[in-house]
């Protein structure tokens, strides 16, 4: 039995965190059958942080080592026609994710712009996390940012540097349906798993900006989705001014 803990959902996607989200989709493309639980506490998690996956008797943390026992165990055939060129890519696109990770995490956390919504959106939906736990969770994250680097640049730079992932991003898929043709791999499942973040997410930041405006990312999360068999979305519209010429 397939068990995947991680974060509670939010504005209707089916968990509050990219990485949760990569495992969950690649899930569904895999057509495991898997139990989806929804938590906060860490402390039965691998490295202390989620997601993480129980299977039988393995307890795998990290989405990367989680997605090659699943491969493994499993004999998926999702990446098999994969070339080594490919796969390449597949590392440089997954590392370029992990960028965009604190980026997003700080438009959320630590931006006074949207933290608000962030939260409020947080509260509405999951009203016994509590305000305070909240707040102490934003406390940690700014010491994240702090230690990590990301914390001592301005605003601007932040999104400047997350723009530039996503933009890269958008230049590999190109005219693809996916990244690597007309079928999706693992490397879809992350993509989807933090551009879904953005462009679902009622949230005004610069990255919904850039993902509504002047790429087709929105249009392929929604394809993503219906490769997995969930449900349509649609992307909240970006209320930004436009760029200033």
């Amino acid at each position: 039995m397939i068990t995947l803990y991680a974060y509670p959902q939010l504005f209707g996607l089916e968990d509050n965190n990219p990485f949760g989200l990569k495992v969950f989709a690649f899930l569904r493309l895999s057509g495991l059958t898997f139990a989806h639980k929804h938590v906060l506490d860490t402390s039965a998690a691998p490295r202390g942080q989620l997601p993480y996956l129980v299977d039988d008797d393995d307890t795998i943390g990290d989405s990367d080592a989680i997605i090659a026992h699943l491969k493994r165990k499993y004999a998926l055939t999702i990446d098999e026609a994969m070339s080594q060129e490919e796969r390449d890519i597949d590392l440089f696109v997954r590392r370029t994710l992990d960028d965009l990770y604190w980026v997003m995490s700080y438009s959320r956390w630590k931006d006074e712009r949207y933290w608000p919504r962030f939260r409020d959106a947080l509260l509405a939906q999951h009203p016994d996390i509590g305000a305070e736990a909240l707040e102490k969770a934003r406390a940690y994250n700014f010491e994240r940012y702090r230690y990590q680097g990301i914390g001592r640049y301005e605003p601007d730079a932040v999104y400047a540097r997350g723009i530039a992932d996503l933009k890269a991003i958008s230049n590999l898929l190109g005219d693809y349906a996916f990244i690597f043709g007309d079928e999706p791999s693992s490397t879809d499942a992350g993509i989807y798993g933090f551009v879904a973040s953005i462009c679902f997410y009622d949230i005004d930041t610069p990255l919904k900006r850039f993902v509504h405006e002047e790429t087709e990312l929105e249009g392929y999360c929604m394809e993503m989705r219906r490769r997995m068999g969930q449900g349509a979305l649609t992307p909240a519209p970006s209320q930004l001014p436009p760029p200033s010429n």
